[in-house]
């Protein structure tokens, strides 16, 4: 049990850390219009740690001039505070922000056992919640349990390229031969020291990432999940972000690391729950294929060369398609769409992504960093042919380093498009 003199000390610092923000620093970021404001809903932001999700919260309270009381659990002060320290901590919220403040923003309250219980009693009274977490079972699995479905769930992504290029001041729109370059410099930045808010202004980027990582790997699972084997855990998700992009093999990953197959599945899941990883699942009509086969991507590619003893290759196709997959997510998360890989059997080329409006293809993408090659250009278009008409979809996309232009090929037409004009689309 955490004392009230305690709880009030821990609360008047940050408050006046808050107070001492500048707005106008801030990144416009795209999830801002997904926040509701007067509902009653509780608006729950999940991401990865330090990808933006409390400053995301404070720059819209503040732009709304939305009165509101704020208290960080993720404080060495608050460890250990329980269900029954919570009531305590609403006492002292009205006590610094005044009893009629209707707005509560509780960050990474999932830190403590039953908060769920505390947020649905604050909701009853009509009281408007906001919480961030970096755990996406833990908030989307025991929200939908005890709210009964009264949230909005909004999922932060670090920087997107179009908001790297707005913190660096990058002109995002000239056709100048110097703002054609700047870009192409940027980008290249981008897809090699990532997009997390906080490294753009670091020089030593290597150790904040690898502060980063185990931070994530011990707070949201190691003692989130109680296991006691971290030296696999940590060997198994360098692995994977050392070969993004790549289909897991669970027996060969249980094979090396001398665990289980069950216990690595339940690694890979737990990497994906704190968002150091995200999986894409195969596109089938059957719901037995597409749990086999996923692939995995890194959160953000920043983590792929940043760590200690990475050894990430340098392959700028497989980055520049780890970048359109999160890319994806941030973008069809706000349209309900889903993403998979296409590849019917051993022998055929893949497609990198194929976006479905449930069981419905809609776009088809391929990714490829140089197809100035006609046998490169040939395997690329050719996959998404094939594609196209076993899928029946039209809507063909390429993204690569070349040009932005149409083309025709077999009688279909595919959009090309250069990374830079993809990734700064609307």
């Amino acid at each position: 049990m955490i004392d009230e003199k305690t709880i009030l000390q821990v609360l008047l610092e940050q408050k006046e850390e808050v107070e001492s923000y500048k707005p106008r620093q801030w990144i416009s970021r795209k999830e801002e219009s997904l926040f509701e404001f007067d509902s009653k809903l509780a608006q729950v932001v999940i991401g990865v740690r330090r990808s933006g999700k409390s400053t995301l919260c404070h720059q819209v309270l503040k732009e709304q001039n939305i009165r509101y009381a704020y208290a960080n659990l993720d404080d060495d002060r608050l460890a250990g505070m329980e269900t029954k320290d919570l009531n305590t901590l609403l006492s002292c919220l009205y006590q610094i922000y005044g009893t009629d403040i209707s707005h509560l923003f509780f960050d990474e309250i999932q830190d403590v056992d039953g908060w769920y219980l505390f947020v649905n009693r604050l909701l009853r009274t009509n009281a408007h919640i906001f919480i961030t977490g970096s755990n996406a079972k833990l908030l989307s699995g025991e929200l939908a349990t005890h709210l009964t479905g009264r949230y909005n769930e909004i999922r932060l992504y670090p920087f997107s390229f179009s908001e790297y290029c707005d913190y660096h001041q990058i002109d995002k729109d000239k056709i100048t031969t110097k703002a054609d370059a700047e870009r192409k410099r940027a980008f290249m930045d981008y897809i090699n020291d990532g997009g997390f808010p906080e490294i753009q202004s670091l020089r030593n980027k290597r150790g904040y990432v690898q502060s980063l990582t185990d931070a994530i790997l011990q707070k949201d699972i190691q003692r989130r999940f109680k296991i006691r084997n971290i030296d696999a855990l940590r060997k198994m998700a360098n692995h994977l972000i050392n070969n993004a992009c790549q289909i897991v093999n669970y027996e060969e990953l249980a094979a090396t690391l001398n665990v289980s197959d069950k216990t690595i599945k339940k690694y890979v899941d737990y990497l994906q729950q704190a968002f150091l990883i995200q999986l894409l699942p195969k596109h089938s009509y059957k719901s037995k294929e597409r749990i086999l086969g996923e692939k995995a991507y890194t959160i953000d590619t920043g983590l792929e060369n940043n760590r200690n003893h990475s050894m990430a290759g340098e392959n700028i196709g497989w980055r520049l398609e780890n970048v359109v997959y999160i890319e994806l997510l941030r973008r069809c998360s706000k349209e309900f769409l889903d993403v998979y890989y296409y590849r019917p059997d051993a022998r055929q080329k893949e497609v990198d992504f194929v976006v479905c409006n449930r069981n419905k293809p809609k776009e088809l993408i391929q990714v490829a960093y140089d197809i100035e090659k006609p046998k490169t250009f040939d395997r690329e278009t050719s996959a998404l042919i094939k594609a196209a008409a076993a899928l029946d979809c039209d809507n063909l996309t390429l993204i690569t380093f070349a040009p932005s232009e149409t083309v025709e090929v077999g009688g279909r037409k595919i959009q090309i498009y250069s990374a830079i004009d993809w990734l700064l689309k609307d």
